[in-house]
Formats: structure tokens, C-alpha cells, sequence
């Protein structure tokens, strides 16, 4: 019998793991969703004697994600360098939320260097459904839904071509009206992470950001130096943006944020 003797983080390296596994392979979990206007912060343990702890803050993700993880880790007498594995919500959601909880991983994982996991908020909500027949939705901008269904990838899907039964998590903001046939479906992760630990929902990532369907593309400018006119003085000038745009991620970035003691 052949037996794998890599390490936890390279085992689980080209998989989508569970919570169940996770654990198995990390004994402590510090876990952050910020994709709804209410922020959930747990903080999980592979010890049946622990008790899972969890916030949730109807507070900006700025001050709530900060708060609920000072708060459970002091409950629970750890510190920051004591977490094995970080878990969080990478969307579809609030942007400006994800990527908050994004700049809390990348300025954590500096003290402590722990792997990082992501799932994605609507593939929760429809393994906690269970039903293939119905799409759970959640604003995409531009008159478009974020799409998922269980056993199918998310998609992208025009107002005008949402079929079927929908389902919109409770406490996402959303700027298009809703679909008349929509349902909103709780979105409580302490009841629905648990209820799924064998879900394959995780996917590891070295860069902690936002999920979006498509990059954002900058046009460039470039500066083009006159020749010395009459006067002998030279100018610059501005370049029409050429047609060849760069594509880049958006990252979020803040001058101060609060930090844990390592």
C-alpha cells in the first residue's frame, strides 16, 4: 500500500477539499465572510470537545471583521499565530467587503503564514438547497445575476434570460430590481457550513481577492514630448489610449488597519 507522506498543505494543493478535511489536515480555522451586508467571522476547531465559535456584526466590514476575530480568539485563548488554516468567502458578495477580509488575510498571513482556502457564497447556498432546479441568484451589475446551481459552475445570466425557480441569500444588497419569482433564502454560515462537511467547497489560493467574473481592463496613456515651438519651450501632451488595454486584478488597499498581536 502506497502512502502519502507529502505534508497537509501539498495533499490538498489540486483538490477542493471539505471542512471536514480541512480540519483533519489543520486543527484550527479562523473563517471570514464579508460578501453580505452582515459579517460572519467563526473560529473553528477539529476538537469535539471545542465548541465552534462564531460573530456576526451588522457593522462595515472594516470594524466587524477586525472585532469578531479579536473577540474569538480571545474567547478561546489564542492568538493569530496560533490559527492553522484561514477560510473565507472570496464572492460573489460585496467587493469592497471580500477584498477588506483580503487585506486582513495578506496582512495576517505576514505574522502567519498559514494556507488559505476560499469558497464562494452562492455554491454554499445551493448545496445547503440541494434542489438542481433552482438558481441561486445575487447582483452582478449591469442588469445581471450571478448564477449558481448545484453541480454547475456559476455563470453569468442577463435579467431577461433567468429561468425557473430563484433563490437570493438573505442580506445581499442588491441595485437591480428583484426577479418577481425570487425567494430569499437564509444566509447564515454558522448553520450552514456545519450542516455540510463533506461539501467540496474550498479552493486553495495564495492571492486572498475578490471573485470576479471578468478582470477589469485599464486603458493606457502614454506621453508624447513636442518639439520646442517659437517660443523654444516644449510641452507634453497625452496619447489617446491605444487600443491594447491592460489587464490587471483590482486590489484593495487601506493606509491603516487595526491588527491582532501575533
Amino acid at each position: 500500500m502506497c502512502i502519502d507522506t507529502r505534508p497537509a498543505n501539498e495533499r490538498l494543493a489540486n483538490v477542493m477539499p471539505s471542512l471536514r478535511q480541512l480540519l483533519t489536515a489543520h486543527p484550527v480555522a479562523l473563517l471570514l465572510d464579508s460578501a453580505s451586508a452582515r459579517t460572519q467571522v467563526g473560529l473553528l476547531s477539529r476538537d469535539p470537545r471545542e465548541a465552534q465559535r462564531w460573530f456576526s456584526s451588522d457593522d462595515e466590514a472594516g470594524v466587524a471583521l477586525f472585532a469578531g476575530a479579536e473577540s474569538l480568539l480571545a474567547e478561546s485563548g489564542r492568538r493569530i499565530a496560533d490559527v492553522r488554516v484561514f477560510l473565507y468567502c472570496e464572492g460573489p458578495g460585496s467587493v469592497l467587503g471580500i477584498r477588506t477580509a483580503a487585506v486582513a488575510l495578506r496582512t495576517w498571513r505576514v505574522l502567519n503564514p498559514a494556507p488559505v482556502f476560499a469558497y464562494r457564497s452562492l455554491d454554499l447556498v445551493a448545496h445547503a438547497l440541494s434542489d438542481p432546479t433552482v438558481s441561486v441568484i445575487a447582483d452582478a451589475r449591469r442588469d445581471s445575476w450571478h448564477a449558481a446551481r448545484i453541480g454547475e459552475p456559476l455563470r453569468r445570466v442577463p435579467t431577461a434570460e433567468l429561468r425557473g425557480a430563484l433563490a437570493m441569500p438573505e442580506h445581499f444588497r442588491h441595485w437591480t430590481p428583484l426577479p418577481e419569482s425570487v425567494r430569499r433564502t437564509p444566509y447564515d454560515v454558522s448553520e450552514l457550513l456545519p450542516a455540510l462537511p463533506d461539501a467540496e467547497l474550498f479552493r486553495p489560493t495564495e492571492e486572498p481577492d475578490a471573485f470576479l467574473h471578468d478582470e477589469p481592463s485599464y486603458a493606457t496613456w502614454t506621453p508624447q514630448v513636442h518639439q520646442a515651438g517659437a517660443g523654444g519651450n516644449k510641452s507634453v501632451a497625452l496619447q489617446q489610449p491605444s487600443q491594447a488595454a491592460t489587464s490587471v486584478g483590482a486590489r484593495a488597499s487601506a493606509s491603516t488597519s487595526p491588527t491582532l498581536s501575533p
